[in-house]
């Protein structure tokens, strides 16, 4: 956490978006502003006890293992225009929201998420990070589909 302290403070992000339910704890624990929380109630596909997290605005969303609807998207997009701390509440799985949220959150934001048995990632959100998560997602179709 100290590192992405630093990260933070160095590059002073537009947003910061935490996903997943250990990321998002450790953030909270750790005073670090999150704008964005996008949890599952599962660690390592097994189901926890819901995390705490402060959050002034709750979105719930059904989204399959290994799949990205059309809702999932419309909730990341509404909750990066929110002006307040958002938590999106999956039913189902969230690990492929990282791709939506380099995707659709504004340049300079930080996408932060776990990778079991080795820690944080955290993606700045460049024009560049948005152009290969593109390429990703293109690559998915027909199983992404973006809203119309």
């Amino acid at each position: 956490m100290k590192q992405l302290k630093q990260l933070i403070q160095k590059e002073k992000p537009a947003q910061i978006i935490a996903i997943g339910d250990v990321v998002a704890e450790n953030m909270t624990k750790n005073y670090i502003p999150i704008q964005v929380i996008i949890v599952d109630s599962k660690v390592l596909r097994k189901t926890i006890h819901p995390i705490e997290t402060e959050a002034q605005k709750a979105l719930h969303v059904t989204n399959p293992p290994g799949t990205l609807t059309p809702k999932a998207w419309t909730l990341v997009q509404q909750a990066l225009r929110q002006d307040q701390t958002t938590k999106i509440l999956v039913d189902g799985e969230e690990d492929l929201f990282t791709l939506v949220a380099v995707s659709q959150a504004p340049e300079n934001s930080l996408v932060v998420y776990g990778q079991p048995h080795a820690g944080l990632v955290a993606v700045k959100v460049t024009a560049e990070t948005k152009r290969k998560v593109q390429l990703i997602i293109d690559a998915m179709q027909p199983i992404v589909e973006k809203p119309k």
